[in-house]
Parts: structure tokens; C-alpha cells; sequence
């Protein structure tokens, strides 16, 4: 389950709506307590993949990746997820996510249609890198 505080669903949506019509995206930075990973903070990252790509694809560099972790560090916590957006497109994970995803991780994904972010879904890859498994999102403290 991951704990998504409504400030950092904002963040989440909004910067899905900015980039639009291409993808967003950025990490979840937080703390995992009985296998509940807490969202602390959700920071956008510049979305570094080619211009003519950026409409279907995202790219979080090595340094961002480092920078990220290195925040998230000085704030004690630890990098816990990663989002992005599908623009005019359901938030379900395309084969290129699943691809480039890794077990444990949360990935938040926003649907934005024509502009306006819609539906927001969690996901966790499996152990055997297969398939992603639906992750329930709550917004209260559990």
C-alpha cells in the first residue's frame, strides 16, 4: 500500500497538467513502516528524454537519480517511487515502463486528458519483473 498525502497528489497532477501534451515526471521520497511506503515528498524531475519522445516517454538521468537520492537523504528519508504521466492515455504501465521499472518501487502514474489530470493509479512491479501488480493508494494516515 503506499501513502499518498493529498499535497503530494497536487504536486503529482499538477506537474502532469505543465507538461502536457508530453510526460511528466518525478520521485517519492518517503519511509516504508510495515510494509506501507509512506509518501513525505514528491519531487518533480526535468523529463530528460529526447524532445520528439517526451510525448510517450520519460527519462530520469543518473544525476537527477543521484541528486534525488542525495535530498531525500538529507531529509532522512529514502527515494520509495517514482511518477510520470500518460498524456491522453489511461494510467496503466506501457511495456517500455515495465521495462525500465524495478521490483519495490512505487510508480504513481496520472492519466491527464487534454490537459486535465484524471486518474491516478499505483503500481509495483513483481519480484519476477513479469508484470506490474495494482498497488492501493490511501490517503489517510493508516
Amino acid at each position: 500500500m503506499l501513502f499518498l498525502p493529498p499535497e503530494c497528489e497536487l504536486i503529482i497532477r499538477g506537474d502532469g497538467q505543465n507538461a502536457y501534451p508530453n510526460e511528466c515526471c518525478g520521485v517519492l521520497m518517503g519511509l516504508v513502516e510495515s510494509e506501507i511506503k509512506i509518501v513525505k515528498q514528491a519531487q518533480a524531475i526535468h523529463n530528460s528524454q529526447k524532445d520528439s519522445e517526451q510525448y510517450h516517454r520519460f527519462l530520469i538521468t543518473p544525476e537527477d537519480m543521484l541528486n534525488a537520492e542525495q535530498t531525500a537523504r538529507k531529509l532522512g528519508l529514502d527515494v520509495i517511487g517514482f511518477y510520470h504521466s500518460h498524456p491522453d492515455c489511461p494510467a496503466v504501465p506501457s511495456d517500455y515502463d515495465k521495462d525500465h521499472a524495478l521490483p519495490f518501487y512505487s510508480y504513481v502514474i496520472a492519466s491527464v486528458e487534454k490537459g486535465v489530470a484524471k486518474e491516478l493509479a499505483s503500481w509495483e512491479l513483481a519480484t519476477d519483473r513479469t508484470a506490474f501488480l495494482p498497488e492501493k493508494i490511501s490517503k489517510e494516515a493508516q
